[in-house]
């Protein structure tokens, strides 16, 4: 007997068909897709809502047009020439008596020798006829009718330490000085927290920063001692802080943000005293009194 094979069944390959795991398995793909897009958005939003771009800010200085004659003489009008003894009487007895005192010191030798003393007068308006300029010292130029920051400014320190004192001028780099002495430049000491402090020398005509020079007080003597300290000689010569340009224009701020709630101008400004107070482990500037005068018309 004899059997006949049973076919073999075969999938039909001729047509490709989306099973329901693989039509399943595409949807959660994109709806994790939808979700992870629309969650970054809202994160987008949300962070941008959070964030405050602030563009760069441009340090801002106080600018004051302050008046000056420059290399001018000093006098009582606006002329280029130094004022003779004709328009400066008061000056005319003084140095009349010292040409006096040496007219009788030379009276004993023959009398030709009195025609070579000159009277001071006499020499001091030859070719100086002019009344002088009645403007302040600084940078030539007319200006506004205001007091000037080194006339009107007084700074306040207050330490019961050298140690402590020396940490505050080196917060704000303020700079020691020595001039005068018979010497041409100007001796510098910084970094006075230091054993030894850092020292340089510089001509007194380059300088430009502010400096201060003390009226009173115990803490000059602290000045000396750092400056000894330093190796500088202060022996018979004018002592100096020199304030740098960012903490001139911070001052500046200070004093005019306080003026302002005065309802003052510059140009009524006649006295600022800055003092120094705690603020964490530093300290700040204030304005501890400020004075102002009827504002020039």
């Amino acid at each position: 007997m004899t059997t006949v094979p049973k076919p073999i069944h075969r999938p039909d390959t001729s047509s490709m068909h989306v099973s329901r795991f693989d039509q399943v398995a595409s949807l959660v793909v994109a709806l994790l897709i939808m979700v992870g897009v629309t969650v970054l958005g809202m994160f987008i939003i949300w962070l941008t809502a959070r964030l405050v771009f602030v563009p760069r800010s441009v340090p801002v200085r106080l600018v004051e047009n302050v008046p000056g004659r420059g290399d001018h003489a000093e006098g009582f009008e606006r002329d280029l020439e130094a004022p003779g003894m004709e328009e400066m009487p008061e000056l005319a007895e003084p140095q009349l008596e010292a040409a006096m005192e040496a007219m009788t010191e030379a009276v004993s030798s023959v009398a030709a020798a009195m025609d070579s003393v000159a009277m001071p007068s006499d020499a001091t308006s030859k070719g100086e006829g002019g009344m002088g300029d009645n403007r302040p010292p600084g940078p030539l130029g007319d200006g506004d009718d205001i007091i000037p920051r080194w006339e009107r400014w007084e700074i306040r320190f207050e330490s019961s330490s050298e140690a402590a004192y020396a940490r505050q001028l080196d917060a704000f780099k303020i700079e020691l000085g020595a001039a005068g002495g018979g010497k041409k430049n100007v001796d510098y000491a910084r970094n006075l927290t230091k054993g030894k402090p850092d020292t340089y020398s510089g001509p007194g005509d380059k300088e430009q920063r502010l400096y201060m020079t003390w009226r009173g007080g115990n803490l000059q003597r602290f000045d000396q001692n750092l400056l000894r300290k330093a190796g500088v000689n202060t022996a018979n010569r004018l002592l100096m802080q020199f304030y740098p340009e960012k903490l001139e224009d911070e001052l500046a701020w200070i004093e005019m943000e306080y003026a302002t709630k005065q309802k003052k101008t510059v140009q009524e400004f006649l006295k600022t005293v800055f003092e120094l107070k705690p603020k964490g482990n530093t300290w700040e500037f204030f304005v501890a009194e400020m004075r102002f005068r009827p504002k020039p018309k």
